[in-house]
């Protein structure tokens, strides 16, 4: 339903003041700690949070849109065994069938474009979530680099080794489920264009 990737890496650009990047070569007699930021998605409660709330979002989409789709579907079989044994020619001259087709073609086009909508707004969605998601994640990231001291944090995805005496995954995990347990997810709604 949703890609942690692009949500790390924007995660990562905006977190600029507490992971900041240093050359290998100045980094030394600095305090580095390391987050698993994907496992904080995954683990924390507010992000176990949102994902129980993003599926429900999403199964209400499905629940909208299942019974247009089950009527398109009918529709499509009933027009399908109705043409099974006709030539072109025959469906052409029947203007009863043409108007038929026609009809079903506006609705599924119109299903389509409903289908596409409830889509973006999933996605608008998640985006909100995940982005109220880090707001809440910043200032504990800020306790605990200023708690163990740290000039440095860096996501273990980024790294090629880190010792597991200096991850903090678990650390960050249980402050944000003790401060940020929850967050509000509510469905996203698309922007209205404006009439042309």
């Amino acid at each position: 339903m949703f890609s942690i990737k692009p949500m790390l890496a924007a995660f990562a650009f905006s977190l600029g003041t507490v992971a900041v990047s240093a050359p290998i070569a100045t980094a030394q007699g600095t305090t580095v700690i390391v987050i698993d930021q994907g496992k904080i998605m995954q683990d924390s409660k507010a992000g176990k949070d949102i994902q129980a709330k993003l599926k429900g979002i999403g199964s209400s989409i499905e629940r909208e849109l299942k019974p247009t789709a089950d009527q398109l579907n009918t529709e499509s079989k009933s027009i399908e065994a109705q043409t099974a044994n006709m030539t072109p020619q025959a469906m052409r001259a029947d203007a009863a069938l043409k108007t038929k087709v026609e009809t079903y073609a506006r609705k599924a086009q119109d299903f389509n474009r409903r289908r596409q909508i409830a889509s973006g707004e999933l996605q608008l969605t998640e985006r909100k979530a995940w982005s109220d998601f880090y707001v809440a994640l910043r200032p504990v990231l800020q306790e605990v680099v200023t708690e163990k001291g740290a000039q440095l944090m860096v996501d273990r995805a980024e790294a090629v080794y880190t010792d597991p005496s200096i991850d903090v995954t678990a650390l960050v995990i249980s402050k944000m489920d003790a401060k940020t347990p929850t967050i509000s997810v509510v469905r996203q709604k698309m922007p209205t264009q404006p009439a042309r």
